[in-house]
């Protein structure tokens, strides 16, 4: 695509508005006040007409001092990257990392560079539940993991996997596994 007509500026222009995949590759767009460069495709807040140019590749942008956007990560290849996969993948292994530590959704979506809202609706659309729901599970499978393999007590085992309080711990493990905790570590052959 010629970027230098005012015809194509202006055909690239409405892409950028309204995020057209299609044209994902065959341009990129760099916003001069932020210093960051973009897919046409990227869901980011609109720039202002006059404070944006427009690239052929990635590499010319990034030779002009742009920085790719951690969103759309226009720098990665078109076909292979899927940057909504990545933010889930990434937010999946914070939590399988740190579920032990106290994990609110703002805490976790400044760790992975994108606004609260955004990897709420990302996790949801991928997964079907909130990244809390997702901690939750992990910390009552790594309960249920306590329950079969050590000598731990309930409210041991509650504080372990990360909970503050034995009654939410309780709860929650009540809903996930259908049992309490310790008919679970009865049911499951191990009697202690």
């Amino acid at each position: 695509m010629k970027l230098n007509t005012r015809s194509s500026f202006t055909l690239m222009w409405d892409a950028v508005v309204e995020c057209d995949k299609k044209y994902d590759g065959k341009f990129f767009y760099a916003v001069k006040t932020t210093g960051i460069f973009c897919r046409p495709s990227c869901k980011s807040k609109n720039p202002n007409y006059e404070n944006i140019c427009f690239f052929e590749n990635a590499k010319d942008a990034i030779e002009q001092g742009f920085r790719p956007c951690k969103r759309c990560q226009p720098e990665l290849s078109i076909v292979t990257y899927n940057p909504q996969q990545e933010i889930v993948d990434e937010s999946i292994n914070y939590l399988k990392q740190h579920y032990q530590e106290i994990i609110t959704l703002n805490s976790l979506a400044f760790k992975i560079g994108v606004s609260p809202s955004y990897l709420s609706r990302v996790f949801k659309e991928k997964l079907g539940i909130t990244p809390h729901k997702y901690l939750e599970i992990i910390r009552i499978h790594k309960a249920h993991q306590l329950l079969l393999n050590t000598v731990y007590n309930s409210t041991e085992i509650c504080f372990q996997v990360g909970y503050k309080n034995f009654s939410s711990f309780y709860r929650h493990f009540k809903k996930i596994s259908g049992c309490s905790p310790s008919q679970y570590r009865i049911k499951n052959g191990k009697r202690i």
